[in-house]
């Protein structure tokens, strides 16, 4: 099962969650610690739950076209969306305080 470390607003938070783990699904029906993931339309439309991936991304699955359209030059820098990843992976995660 995934482990994974989120960084929000100076704090750090830690879980286990189950294969196939969606955090921005796991947010919606507030399962700890989540509720904390900044997020809004859940589809990839508005690039609120974008997250800079500080380890595990190299299990990830390349981007798809929202992130692309989204995220553009940030993905190059790390970032992606937490609502289109599906996590099969131990992950660490940081959100900026200011959104996207």
């Amino acid at each position: 099962m995934p482990q994974v470390i989120f960084h929000k607003d100076d704090n750090v938070y830690r879980a286990e969650v189950g294969a196939d783990t969606n955090l921005v699904v796991q947010a919606g029906i507030r399962q700890f610690p989540y509720p904390h993931l900044r997020y809004e339309c859940g589809m990839g439309k508005c690039s609120k739950c974008a997250c800079l991936v500080i380890a595990g991304g190299e299990h990830l699955p390349e981007p798809n076209w929202k992130e692309k359209r989204q995220l553009g030059e940030r993905l190059s820098e790390g970032y992606r969306l937490a609502c289109q990843l599906w996590l099969s992976h131990d992950i660490e995660l940081r959100q900026d305080d200011v959104p996207a």
